[in-house]
C-alpha cells in the first residue's frame, strides 16, 4: 500500500481512500471577479502585498477563454520503488487523480501540482470530459495531458505546460494527494483560493483578500473603462493612465452621468 495521506484502512484491513473536499466562496466573490482580468487581480493583488500570485509555467492553450472559480487540488510526487508499485494502480478506485475530479461542482477549476513533468499526461480525455460533465470549467496544470486535439473541443479552459501521448503514472510521477496545499509552478495554492486565468496567464487570489480584491478592482476596471475612450479619442497618456487630478474630476462626472 503506497504511503498517501488518503489510505484509510477498513475493518477487513482492504485499503479504502478518503479524500475531502473543498470549502467554496461566496458565489457573489465569483461573479465580481469574473468581470476582472488577470492582469487587473495580479496587479491589486500585488499593492495588497502578494507580490507574484502568477501560476508560471503553465500557459493559455484555449484562446480566448476566461475562467474564475475555486481551485480543486492534486499533488503528484516523484515515484519510489518501496513506496510505488505499478500493480496498485490495477485497481481505478486506487487511482487518486480520478477523486480530485470526483469532487467537481459546477464553477470549479483543477489546479495540478505536476512538477512541470513534461512525460506524463495528468488527464485525458474521458476524465476532462467526465470533469466537463460534472460542471468543472477549467484546469491549471504544471505539466501536460493527453488527448489535447479533442480536449481543447470540451469547452474547457485549458492552461497548460505541455502535451503528451504518456499516461499520468508512465515515467516519473504519480498522483499523491487531493486538495491539499500545492506548489503548480512554483506559486502555492490553497485548496478553495480563487483562481482568475485568461490569455495572459492564471492568478491565485486567496481567499482572505478576495473581498478586498473585488472592491478594488471593480474600480480599478472602471476609471480604465474611462481612460481608454479617452485615450482612444487621442487624450494624453500623461493626463489619462493613471488619471491626473484634472482627469480624475472628469471620470467622476462620467460615472455620475452613468449611474443616472
Amino acid at each position: 500500500m503506497p504511503i498517501c495521506p488518503h489510505y484509510l484502512i477498513s475493518q477487513t484491513g482492504e485499503a479504502m481512500i478518503n479524500t475531502s473536499d473543498i470549502e467554496r466562496p461566496p458565489q457573489q466573490l465569483i461573479e465580481t471577479l469574473s468581470s476582472i482580468s488577470s492582469a487587473t487581480a495580479a496587479g491589486e493583488l500585488c499593492r495588497l502585498g502578494i507580490r507574484d500570485p502568477q501560476i508560471l509555467g503553465p500557459i493559455p492553450r484555449t484562446p480566448g477563454k476566461t475562467v474564475v472559480g475555486p481551485a480543486l487540488t492534486l499533488q503528484f510526487m516523484p515515484k519510489r520503488e518501496d513506496i510505488y508499485a505499478v500493480d496498485e494502480y490495477n485497481d481505478p478506485e486506487k487511482q487518486l487523480h480520478r477523486h480530485a475530479l470526483y469532487h467537481t461542482q459546477p464553477g470549479d477549476i483543477i489546479v495540478v501540482d505536476a512538477r512541470g513533468d513534461l512525460s506524463s499526461g495528468v488527464f485525458g480525455e474521458m476524465m476532462l470530459t467526465f470533469f466537463k460533465g460534472r460542471g468543472g470549467i477549467g484546469a491549471v496544470i504544471d505539466g501536460c495531458i493527453r488527448d489535447f486535439p479533442y480536449a481543447q473541443t470540451l469547452g474547457l479552459g485549458l492552461w497548460l505546460k505541455g502535451t503528451t501521448p504518456n499516461f499520468h503514472t508512465q515515467t516519473n510521477i504519480y498522483p499523491f494527494a487531493v486538495n491539499v496545499p500545492v506548489a503548480c509552478g512554483d506559486t502555492l495554492v490553497m485548496p478553495g483560493d480563487i483562481i482568475v486565468a485568461d490569455d495572459d496567464g492564471a492568478v491565485v487570489v486567496p481567499i482572505k483578500l478576495a473581498p478586498e480584491l473585488c472592491e478594488k478592482a471593480t474600480a480599478h476596471s472602471e476609471w480604465e473603462d474611462f481612460s481608454r475612450m479617452k485615450l482612444e479619442e487621442g487624450g494624453h497618456l500623461r493626463k489619462y493612465y493613471p488619471l491626473n487630478d484634472e482627469a480624475r474630476a472628469e471620470y467622476e462626472e462620467w460615472r455620475e452621468a452613468q449611474e443616472k
